[in-house]
C-alpha cells in the first residue's frame, strides 16, 4: 500500500528561504540592541529663556552744513601770434663728398718687414698641479736637491709647519668636533700662499686649517718651461680629540 503524499504540502521545500529570512531578522535584531542608547533625564536642563521686547533706538539725523566745493579754476588763455617774415636771406647748402673708391683710385703697394711689425708679450695667468709642474716651489731649506728629492722635501716641510702651528680650537673642543679638513691653496709667481680654500666638517676647524696654511714661509715659487707660474697644492688635515 503507498502513503499518499501532497508534493505542494511538503513542508521542508523552502525550509532554507525560512532559515536565512530568520537569521536577517535577527541580525538586525541584535544590531538595533546594540545601538540603542538611553539618556538620563535628570542631565538634561529645561530652562526657559525669557526675551524682552526689543526696543529700537531711532538715531536723529544731523544736517552737517558743508561748505560747497570751490568752482574750477578758468581755463588759461592762449594767444596766437603770426610774425610774417621776408625771405631775402641766402641759404648756404653743404655738399656732402662721397667716400667711395672707385676704380680710377690709385692702390699704394707697400712691402712690410718682420721688424716693423711689434708684438705685445701677455703675461698668462697660468696655475699648474704640483703633481705635474716641471719644477716644484722650493720650500725654505730643502734648496739644492734634484727635483725628485725637492718635491719630497717640500711635502715634508708643509707636514712638519703644520705639527708645529697645530692648534684645537676650544670652541671646537667643548662641542665634541673632529674630522678632516681639505685645504687647498695656490703658491703664486712670489712664493707666497694665496687663495686659500677648505672643506671639513665645520667651519670652526676650517678656519683653523686655513690659519695654519696662511702662516706658510715665503718659499721660492715654481717654474713650468722656466718662468714662474702658480702652483696648486692640497693638504689634509686631521682633527681627532683625544679618548
Amino acid at each position: 500500500m503507498e502513503a499518499k503524499k501532497n508534493p505542494e504540502l511538503e513542508i521542508g521545500r523552502n525550509s532554507s528561504l525560512y532559515f536565512a529570512i530568520g537569521l536577517n531578522l535577527m541580525l538586525l535584531l541584535s544590531w538595533r540592541t546594540l545601538e540603542y542608547k538611553t539618556y538620563e533625564k535628570s542631565d538634561i536642563a529645561m530652562d526657559i529663556l525669557q526675551v524682552d521686547q526689543e526696543i529700537e533706538e531711532e538715531i536723529p539725523i544731523i544736517n552737517i552744513n558743508t561748505p560747497p566745493p570751490p568752482p574750477p579754476p578758468p581755463p588759461p588763455v592762449v594767444s596766437l601770434t603770426v610774425e610774417i617774415v621776408e625771405d631775402n636771406e641766402d641759404i648756404e647748402e653743404t655738399v656732402f663728398e662721397s667716400t667711395e673708391i672707385d676704380q680710377d683710385a690709385a692702390v699704394i703697394d707697400r712691402d712690410y718687414e718682420v721688424s716693423d711689425i711689434q708684438v705685445e708679450e701677455v703675461a698668462e695667468d697660468v696655475e699648474v698641479a704640483f703633481a705635474i709642474i716641471e719644477d716644484v716651489p722650493v720650500f725654505p731649506g730643502c734648496e739644492g736637491l734634484n727635483k725628485r728629492k725637492t718635491k719630497e722635501c717640500f711635502q715634508k716641510k708643509v707636514q712638519a709647519h703644520v705639527l708645529k702651528n697645530f692648534r684645537y680650537p676650544q670652541t671646537a673642543s667643548e662641542l665634541g668636533l673632529q674630522g678632516r679638513v681639505s685645504v687647498v691653496f695656490v703658491i703664486d709667481t712670489e712664493g707666497m700662499a694665496t687663495n686659500i680654500r677648505s672643506r671639513g666638517p665645520d667651519k670652526i676647524l676650517e678656519k683653523e686649517a686655513e690659519r695654519i696654511i696662511r702662516i706658510l714661509p715665503k718659499m721660492k715659487p715654481g717654474k713650468q718651461r722656466g718662468k714662474p707660474v702658480k702652483v696648486a697644492y692640497a693638504v689634509p688635515i686631521f682633527f681627532k680629540l683625544a679618548e
